[in-house]
């Protein structure tokens, strides 16, 4: 439905770039949340790649432009309480630039499909197809150049950047936070309203793996806690103190569990 058609009615919206409106109708805005310049400098070379054919989900590759031979590589979801957001936004290019460079990784930053349109397990599942197309590269015999002595494909570990899980039982951040964070209560709640299964609560599955202790294949996973306000703000600006901080663990934690040699 046309926006024009839609103006007068009430609508629920995330970050300026998505309204749902009262009789379902969804406009989304081509322009990103965020308003910052890309910062490539050519010090990180980049492209894209499709790996769902099937619903035409491409993923953005990084890697340094001057590296050894074999590096470790590096899954980054962006975030954006599974409703928006893209591997193509500026905020998630500088950030991805940065964990390239930083890291000595190949970066991968897949697309996945949104809600409400697609609501969860949808962006789960490709999230997953993702990382299934990286296994697919190492066994063919065609690989992308970007992409070559793979084999085997293994997760070493998950490291949990402003990880978004939730239940009907808030957290103590989540019930006390304040209301001009970054991510607050409000926003918290719409975007799991609009994300979950129709019919369903925030005690589905999908929202609550980890707070209930769900363990993920016996994989390392690192869970760090720096107090600073806006902490989730890391990709808006990546140089901040509490960005680089956060850097410094996710290096340590590549460092510790990669199999690439030094």
């Amino acid at each position: 439905m046309a926006e024009t058609s839609t103006t007068s009615l009430p609508y629920e919206e995330c970050r300026g770039v998505l309204r749902v409106y009262s009789d379902g109708s969804i406009v989304r805005s081509p322009k990103p949340s965020f308003d910052v310049p890309v910062h490539d400098d050519g010090s990180v070379a980049w492209k894209d790649v499709v790996f769902d054919h099937i619903h035409q989900l491409q993923l953005r590759l990084y890697k340094p432009a001057v590296s050894k031979s074999r590096l470790p590589i590096f899954y980054y979801i962006h975030g954006g309480g599974f409703c928006i957001g893209s591997r193509a936004w500026p905020n998630c290019q500088n950030y991805c630039f940065q964990l390239a460079l930083s890291l000595q990784a190949v970066v991968v930053s897949p697309d996945y499909r949104l809600a409400p349109e697609h609501r969860l397990p949808a962006a789960i599942e490709d999230g997953f197809a993702a990382v299934k197309w990286l296994q697919a590269q190492a066994v063919s015999e065609e690989p992308d150049t970007w992409l070559t002595d793979l084999a085997p494909v293994r997760v070493r570990g998950y490291v949990l950047l402003a990880p978004f899980f939730g239940g009907t039982i808030p957290s103590k951040s989540e019930a006390e936070g304040p209301k001009e964070a970054f991510l607050n209560w409000e926003l918290i709640d719409r975007f799991w309203r609009l994300s979950i299964p129709v019919g369903e609560n925030t005690d589905h599955p999908t929202c609550e793996s980890i707070r209930t202790g769900s363990k993920l294949g016996g994989t390392r996973l690192s869970m760090s806690s720096l107090r600073e306000s806006n902490m989730a703000s890391f990709t808006i600006d990546p140089n901040s103190k509490a960005a680089n901080e956060l850097m410094l663990i996710v290096k340590r934690f590549i460092t510790e569990n990669s199999s690439c040699d030094a």
